[in-house]
């Protein structure tokens, strides 16, 4: 199965959002069921110095979960679409402190990266939602 853009954005958008740990596994449990795979991972820290790590962990996390295969054009695939997420979130959380989860889909040729983050200073917090895609050969 292929598979379409918008069903594993979602997919990862459903790993980004999960509470818990034992909610990944439920979500990933149903998710391969429909031939997608996917991870998720914390993140926190101040947004500009925490780039690199964010993108790390998510390249990281899709390694581990066998999303992507040990290479530059997969691994690069991850990395910018943490990139493009980021960017989306950017704009609200300059100067101020993210948390939250990282969300990674593959069925196929699609690959989506969700992040989904409280933006803020203590506990005075937006949400914000960022999402990428890649298309791998």
């Amino acid at each position: 199965m292929i598979g379409n853009s918008k069903e594993v954005a979602a997919a990862a958008l459903k790993m980004a959002i999960s509470r818990s740990r034992e909610e990944e596994k439920v979500y990933k449990e149903r998710l391969r069921d429909e031939e997608i795979r996917a991870a998720a991972v914390d993140f926190g820290g101040e947004t500009v110095q925490t780039v690199k790590t964010i993108i790390e962990r998510a390249v990281v996390a899709a390694k581990r979960e066998f999303l992507i295969d040990d290479n530059h054009a997969e691994e690069g695939a991850v990395a910018g679409a943490t990139h493009e997420a980021l960017q989306q979130i950017f704009p609200k959380a300059l100067g101020l402190n993210l948390g939250g989860k990282i969300g990674l889909a593959r069925r196929g040729e699609h690959l989506s990266v969700a992040v989904f983050c409280a933006v803020g200073l203590l506990h005075l917090n937006e949400v914000a939602v960022g999402l990428g895609h890649r298309a791998l050969k």
